[in-house]
């Protein structure tokens, strides 16, 4: 077996599988790439076995052919060899012979047969959406997933599509996303949670463009195709906690700010917080909005004044500094509304305008204040 093909191209679409390779993997085979050629064109396939992730790229070859290639060897050295054509000879052995302008390069492969089989998308339900949906859908919610993997179903992102809508949500129990799109519709109402890494490298593989993808799902495993690149992943099996009850449905009191006076006034004021809980008080009172911290084991104290617009009674209510500077940065306007009713009852937080098919809402709950 024997082809050519771009070493910036091929650097290109391993950089982009790479991230499914784990480091510490079970298998030796799982540390591989398994390069399929069929028809001029070259399969990338990486898997861990829970995510398989595919990229089709043109090659020059005259006949076709499978082998694995250790991944880090393969990308490591394409990470040093300047835009050139790059020439694979593979024998009946598996030997694999890199070609370049002025190097030859040999690396022992694997037997392509021991690769592990990719589920297939039988009785699968399907769906179409931008590719820009699924992106915006993941960046806005992906921050708010939990670690905690004794509550295994929030470690991923909640997926629910209905005949008007695709609604996704995280959470991690201190704080909820709830992002939704009414220009993607699911002909029957379904849900399932979708773990966080094949998120992760979907959102930083696909554009972030109108073209259509398509996403199929079953019982067990999600599926995703947009142009080259396909992705399955095996889905959470475990039960989404009931979110619509944490949203509180009545929060009078209204605080408007300027988006980035307010993060940036929180990332100066959080250096003098206490580091386990990074706590910052809000004071607000009228028109003006106080941000106080302190770490009285280290005797640091910060505090600043700043204007807002408030509409409600008088209040002093805490919150995490860094889950609302996370949070901030999910909101693409130049000011947000807070959403306040008592010190101890969950804040909300919104954009003051939204794209009119979008709707975005986070909650986060409050700290005891240490008065």
């Amino acid at each position: 077996m024997k082809f050519i093909v771009s070493s910036s191209q091929l650097l290109k679409h391993v950089q982009q599988i790479n991230g499914v390779i784990s480091a510490n993997t079970v298998l030796p085979i799982l540390e591989d790439f398994l390069f399929e050629i069929e028809n001029n064109k070259l399969t990338i396939v990486g898997t861990d076995l829970e995510t398989v992730m595919k990229i089709q790229m043109e090659v020059e070859a005259k006949e076709g052919g499978r082998v694995c290639i250790p991944a880090k060897i393969l990308h490591d050295s394409l990470k040093n060899i300047a835009e050139q054509p790059l020439t694979f000879n593979i024998d009946k052995n598996n030997g694999i012979e890199i070609t370049s302008d002025n190097g030859k390069y040999k690396v022992m492969g694997e037997n392509a047969d021991n690769f592990p089989k990719e589920p297939l998308p039988e009785t699968a339900e399907s769906i179409s959406m931008p590719s820009s949906a699924l992106v915006t859908a993941i960046n806005k919610c992906i921050f708010a997933t939990s670690t905690d993997e004794l509550r295994p179903a929030m470690t991923g992102i909640f997926f629910e599509l209905t005949s008007n809508r695709i609604t996704t949500v995280a959470t991690d129990a201190h704080r909820l996303v709830r992002f939704s799109r009414t220009d993607v519709s699911s002909p029957e109402k379904v849900s399932f949670v979708v773990p966080k890494k094949p998120l992760n490298l979907l959102k930083n593989v696909l554009p972030n463009t109108d073209e259509q993808l398509t996403i199929s799902y079953n019982e067990n495993h999600l599926f995703v195709k947009q142009g080259e690149i396909q992705l399955v992943c095996r889905l959470i099996d475990a039960r989404f906690p009931d979110y619509k009850v944490v949203i509180p449905s009545d929060n009078p009191y209204k605080l408007t700010l300027n988006k980035n006076d307010f993060q940036n006034a929180l990332r100066r004021i959080n250096v003098f917080s206490n580091k386990s809980t990074n706590q910052v008080a809000l004071s607000i009172t009228g028109s003006e909005l106080q941000l106080s911290a302190q770490d009285v084991d280290f005797s640091f104290e910060g505090n600043e004044r700043m204007a807002c617009q408030y509409n409600g009674e008088d209040m002093q209510i805490a919150f995490n500094a860094k889950f609302l500077i996370e949070m901030l940065s999910a909101a693409d306007t130049p000011e947000i509304v807070i959403e306040l009713s008592t010190p101890t009852k969950a804040g909300i937080i919104k954009p003051t305008e939204q794209e009119k098919n979008e709707e975005l809402l986070m909650l986060v709950m409050p700290l005891m204040l240490n008065n």
